[in-house]
């Protein structure tokens, strides 16, 4: 916390039935869903010390956040206070924050559900103490500000943020916040919930994107559109799915068997976890059939490792896209 602190002093400038389910479900990456208002739920599924909202919560739970830095005690120092609440501010409208570094219309809540802080939505609490770690993906050692620059390049399909950028000091002072309490160097019990079981994987060539399509109209147009673009829903829009406003190709809801794990146990949000592993992949793989902007930068990826089956956009692996 203290060398976060001097280097954000040093950055920053003196400034029920699965018919009735058809009519609202919602399938994907969104930061909200359609369905029934249920009570703001309180604490959660993962544990009590560091509360979560539950995986099971639904449109009623949109804004929940357990530990809400617009209300909650700050440390007192108030430059770091304040990096802590622009750090809710960039989670939840990243482009607006950050237009300098976003090139798309998706937010990091799109992604991690009540800005990061609901189980079985990809948390963020926790994850602070984790690094440094090995990702194949960089074949390297990478610390938390290498993640963040990351997302901005892919999932923002933008630029990466200078390391001691405000952006990038902000969104770590949050997430540092938000992980107060959780052991260092150990797996908070909800992380890695988002995934298909190895036994449960479909190959590349039995994924249907058609039958993913159908699954999409059924559940995913009410919050989505037939385009894939996002319904306002008042409360919140949920993020494009593919075309030039949605991730890139280089990201990490790129590859199917990724993007497939998150519709799996997050999505609908009328029903978390109501479709199979099955249908889950051939949604994934009706989106990721989909046209979506190039990151120029995907030969450098996966440096002397074998690169991932399901990313079905790497020419390397792929010389043709295989869901077209």
């Amino acid at each position: 916390m203290y060398l976060l602190l001097r280097r954000l002093k040093t950055a920053l400038p003196s400034r029920g039935m699965r018919a009735a389910r058809l009519l609202l479900g919602a399938c994907v990456l969104v930061a909200a869903g359609c369905g029934r208002d249920e009570p703001t739920p309180e604490a959660t599924d993962s544990t009590a010390a560091v509360p979560l909202v539950p995986a099971t919560a639904l449109l009623a739970s949109v804004d929940s956040l357990p530990r809400n830095p617009l209300t909650a005690a700050l440390p007192r120092d108030p430059v770091l206070a304040a990096q802590i609440r622009r750090g809710l501010q960039l989670m939840q409208e990243t482009a607006a924050h950050a237009p300098t570094f976003v090139g798309n219309g998706m937010t990091c809540a799109n992604c991690h559900l009540n800005a990061g802080q609901r189980d079985g939505a990809l948390p963020l609490v926790g994850i602070a103490g984790l690094f440094p770690q090995f990702r194949p993906r960089d074949g390297r050692l990478i610390t938390l500000e290498d993640r963040i620059r990351a997302c901005f390049l892919r999932s923002m399909d933008g630029s990466a943020p200078p390391y001691d950028s405000p952006e990038v000091l902000a969104l770590s002072a949050y997430i540092t916040w938000i992980s107060e309490g959780q052991p260092v160097g150990e797996d908070p019990p909800w992380r890695g919930r988002n995934r298909i079981p190895d036994a449960a994987l479909l190959p590349i060539e039995r994924l249907d994107p058609a039958r993913g399509q159908q699954l999409y109209a059924q559940y995913c147009v009410a919050c989505h559109g037939a385009d894939g673009q996002g319904v306002d829903l008042g409360v919140v829009k949920p993020g494009p799915l593919w075309g030039p406003e949605s991730w890139n190709d280089g990201a990490g809801a790129a590859r199917v068997y990724t993007l497939a794990g998150f519709i799996r146990h997050a999505m609908p949000l009328t029903d978390p976890g109501m479709l199979t592993d099955e249908e889950a992949q051939h949604v994934a793989a009706y989106i990721n059939a989909q046209p979506r902007p190039a990151y120029a930068a995907k030969d450098e990826d996966y440096p002397g490792g074998a690169i991932p089956v399901d990313a079905v956009y790497d020419t390397r692996r792929y010389p043709q896209h295989p869901l077209r």
